[in-house]
């Protein structure tokens, strides 16, 4: 299960009814048709023995969609992050990390858990950016009082900050700052393709950008398992070792990987649907009173919205799903939507209707 899915407080059972409209994240997406064909019909062996021609082949793949010389396919978005950081920190060695970022709020503090890495936390601003002067100060090197840096962790797109894109630009200043102090930089790009596509640039140049990516296939590219971790030949071995260690190992997953390699060939340029139908949904969002969101940030297919003052939270989620509405709770944030391959125009026109009859009802001070 993804970690969006396990760590935000969401709005149905374990079954959740087609007839919802379910906005509560692009994990719940389902494989399409051609993907669940694919996975009847893959070649599969021992991966364990680098024996499984369809894992091979989206390893492959995915190291040549971010540029990279390997990709490692791994069980999850957080074990690929809790594996690249292992894989660059040693015990006492200090991972540099957003305030709002993934791996510091939802992935069970497992660098410092299992890896005893520190997190050193520097502030995203609205965009999800690490201030670049902050990072250049706060970059240490090995003394006896504290810990050296080890590596440096941005997402793109940024989560918590609504889905918002770092561009290339930034991106290149920030690779500058790292290589003074030969740091390197691991991307958690879960979503990567969605910034990609709100950039108009393959994603390999951002992935140029850094040393190392995680990216999921079972958010917005509708896969129902995995993500794979990229970077240099020496790096992705040790990665895979990580894997090993931390319980993951897999045997005939070209089952579950055939279902990327129809993703990496049907679900990325689609991408831009979901952000079209995201931006109208909060364009639409933002007219009713009391209401908040920032429409600058709505850059991809998330949306994080506060509701009125007027309204209490856990009575309004109920009422969106009493009419077919889920959406998740997004703690102090507000609320979350989030648009994917399995919400088409129609879906957005009843969930605009459930919003407004919900939302628009509320008296404003």
């Amino acid at each position: 299960m993804s970690s969006d899915t396990q760590n935000h407080q969401t709005t149905s059972t374990a079954t959740t009814p087609a007839t919802y409209i379910d906005l509560r994240s692009d994990t719940v997406t389902h494989p399409t048709p051609a993907m669940r064909q694919a996975m009847f019909d893959a070649l599969i062996g021992d991966d364990q023995y680098g024996e499984d021609p369809t894992v091979n082949e989206l390893e492959a793949q995915a190291a040549e969609l971010m540029g990279k010389e390997a990709a490692v396919f791994m069980p999850s978005g957080v074990m690929g992050n809790l594996a690249s950081v292992l894989a660059r920190c040693d015990r006492g060695v200090e991972a540099i990390v957003g305030s709002e970022c993934h791996i510091l709020w939802y992935e069970a503090g497992g660098v410092s858990a299992l890896g005893g890495v520190p997190m050193f936390t520097l502030p995203n601003d609205r965009w999800g950016q690490l201030d670049l002067d902050q990072v250049r100060a706060s970059i240490r090197s090995e003394g006896p009082g504290f810990p050296k840096t080890g590596v440096i962790c941005i997402e793109n797109t940024h989560n918590r900050c609504g889905g918002t894109v770092l561009s290339v630009d930034y991106l290149k200043s920030l690779r500058e700052v790292a290589q003074e102090r030969d740091v390197p930089i691991h991307m958690d790009g879960a979503r990567i393709f969605n910034a990609a596509a709100a950039l108009g640039v393959p994603a390999s140049e951002l992935a140029a950008q850094v040393d190392s990516v995680q990216f999921c296939i079972s958010k917005g590219l509708g896969a129902p398992v995995g993500t794979l971790v990229t970077g240099d030949a020496p790096f992705v071995a040790n990665v895979r070792k990580q894997r090993k260690i931390l319980g993951g190992a897999l045997r005939q997953s070209g089952v579950i990987a055939a279902a990327g390699l129809v993703a990496f060939e049907t679900m990325i340029d689609r991408l831009p649907e979901d952000h079209a139908r995201a931006r109208t949904l909060a364009e639409r969002l933002a007219a009713i009173p009391g209401v908040t969101i920032d429409l600058e940030t709505v850059q991809t297919n998330i949306i994080v919205f506060t509701i009125p003052s007027t309204l209490d939270k856990a009575a309004t989620i109920a009422a969106f799903k009493e009419r077919g509405l889920l959406v998740s709770d997004y703690g102090t944030r507000g609320l979350r939507l989030v648009t994917h391959y399995q919400i088409d125009d129609a879906a957005v026109a009843r969930a605009l209707e459930i919003l407004t009859d919900v939302l628009g009802g509320a008296t404003v001070a």
